[in-house]
């Protein structure tokens, strides 16, 4: 994280989204789906990430990718044919 972000507690879902580099959209997936914990802070649907939730995702991330790497599920963009 950014030495702006550690200072935070929480995150909104558009600086979540640049610190993974996606789309505000995909964060919103994520919580809605409850593979990423937020809270919701008053009526109008302003969402929050904790830093450790982000965190606690990104580890998580991390073990899912070992595991499909050790058990041979994880292609390469030139395996899977996709071009940048």
């Amino acid at each position: 994280m950014t030495d702006q972000t550690s200072q935070r507690r929480f995150l909104t879902v558009e600086q979540a989204a640049d610190e993974l580099n996606v789309k505000s959209s995909l964060i919103r997936g994520l919580i809605s789906s409850g593979e990423l914990r937020a809270i919701q802070v008053g009526g109008r649907g302003l969402w929050r990430i904790g830093l450790q939730d982000l965190e606690d995702y990104i580890a998580e991330a991390y073990r899912r990718t070992a595991a499909h790497i050790a058990a041979g599920d994880l292609l390469d963009d030139a395996e899977s044919g996709t071009v940048e």
